[in-house]
């Protein structure tokens, strides 16, 4: 792969029509496109792992994304500043550590924009209705086999790729390197055979309705195609730091939010987060700062720095194998402080992961998504058939937004059909599936 070609400023079927802002490069209004789209907006009412308690403030998926992409834009500039001075044509091209930055914070900033409500468990909800419920075995006689990996394995960052290339969100249409910068798992749902030791093959990235998609913007920025016969590719470059700025923050924040609801002792997460320092943690600084949340706060601060500069090491010492593909392994799995990472989530497993607050969020979840695409699918596909469609499964039709009344209409495709539907469930903020359920289900009435 080449740096050039990697940062490729076109947008999807906008390939140079658009002069650049001498204020904002592309890249930056990536950034900003992100920031006013209703998707991302949303965010601000998913659950990030803790549900919002009265007695605190915790992350949302929106907090948690706003710090990656801060996290990102970090790794991103440290990284562009060596990268730009190795290879002198890009500083000749207009391009500078500022738009290695911009792509990375921009593609950090939607990372989590696919995720459903109630956290990672939503993935698993929408997943479980489609194997186990009886209109999934409808649709599943109705589907190709690869149309049925991804409605049965329901993957967020594969959402988040659909979202951002949805022909009704034009207002977000992000460049072609964001793009990939994004796509972590650069791979279908179905593929022959997964490699285990490449880290992008954990995962998938995008569904078969964006599978062309993928593939042209794939071949646009050069990333590397490593079958012949299937749509799988090496990771663009700046992958790598996309989910090092994610990692870095989970680890460290989830840690804090445990800390700040007691759930995990002050001198406990003190300790796992001063061994991050290592030599640099200075116990006398620290007792200057008044009260335990300022205290984890500030260790915080301090171990995010030192994860990024670890990061950006592991980065500088393998750029080489990166862009001849022969590197995939998280960085953070290489940096120094690995061990006590590994501490770190242990200790949050036990202690936030699978609190009760939290095991009753997924376990609610669960019912909610599973109602809601029981409802929404049957009133759907209900209407390929007018004459068989009650007014029960009407009225709810009449229920989606209007432009997907429209896109359900139109089309004779199940899949199509059930991934309409997953749009608007998995699109929702936690507070309104919840109050919706409560509305279909006759629990609560409107008003």
């Amino acid at each position: 792969m080449e740096w050039i070609k990697l940062l490729n400023p076109d947008r999807l079927g906008q390939s140079g029509k658009n002069a650049q802002s001498s204020a904002r490069s592309f890249f930056e209004q990536d950034y900003d496109r992100i920031i006013f789209s209703h998707p991302f907006r949303r965010l601000q009412d998913k659950t990030q792992v803790v549900p919002l308690p009265e007695e605190d403030f915790v992350h949302t998926r929106l907090t948690h994304s706003l710090e990656v992409s801060s996290v990102g834009r970090s790794l991103g500039k440290k990284v562009g500043e060596v990268i730009t001075e190795k290879y002198p044509e890009l500083k000749e091209a207009g391009f500078s550590a500022f738009d290695f930055g911009a792509i990375v914070a921009a593609a950090s900033l939607s990372h989590d924009i696919g995720n459903p409500p109630f956290g990672h468990s939503g993935e698993d909800a929408i997943s479980d209705f489609f194997e186990k419920s009886t209109i999934g075995k409808t649709i599943k006689a109705q589907v190709s086999e690869a149309e049925w990996k991804d409605l049965t394995n329901f993957e967020g960052n594969a959402q988040g790729f659909r979202l951002l290339n949805r022909p009704d969100n034009q207002g977000i249409k992000l460049t072609l390197s964001t793009l990939a910068a994004f796509t972590k798992y650069p791979r279908p749902s179905l593929i022959s055979e997964r490699d285990k030791s490449r880290r992008s093959q954990k995962k998938y990235g995008f569904f078969q309705s964006e599978k062309d998609i993928f593939t042209e913007l794939a071949e646009a920025v050069g990333l590397l195609r490593l079958s012949d016969s299937e749509a799988i590719y090496s990771r663009h470059p700046l992958t790598f730091l996309v989910e090092a700025a994610d990692d870095i923050c989970y680890h460290i924040i989830d840690l804090e939010d445990g800390c700040r609801l007691g759930w995990v002792p002050f001198e406990q997460a003190r300790d796992l987060l001063a061994e991050i320092l290592g030599e640099s943690y200075m116990p006398e600084k620290l007792e200057k700062t008044k009260g335990k949340n300022e205290k984890i706060g500030y260790l915080r601060a301090l171990a995010i720095n030192a994860l990024i500069e670890q990061c950006v090491n592991i980065f500088k010492e393998n750029e080489a194998e990166i862009l001849s593909g022969q590197f995939d392994t998280a960085l953070m799995d290489l940096v120094p402080s690995k061990k006590v990472l590994r501490d770190i989530i242990a200790v949050s497993v036990q202690k936030i992961y699978r609190s009760r607050l939290v095991l009753e969020t997924e376990a609610v979840g669960h019912v909610v998504l599973e109602g809601l695409l029981s409802s929404f699918l049957e009133a759907a596909i209900a209407q390929k058939g007018k004459e068989d469609s009650g007014q029960k499964d009407l009225t709810v039709f009449r229920l989606l937004p209007e432009a997907y009344q429209e896109m359900i209409t139109e089309t004779g495709s199940f899949y199509e059909i059930s991934m309409i539907c997953i749009d608007y469930i998995s699109g929702m903020t936690d507070r309104y599936a919840i109050t919706l359920y409560r509305k279909l289900k006759g629990i609560s009435l409107p008003g």
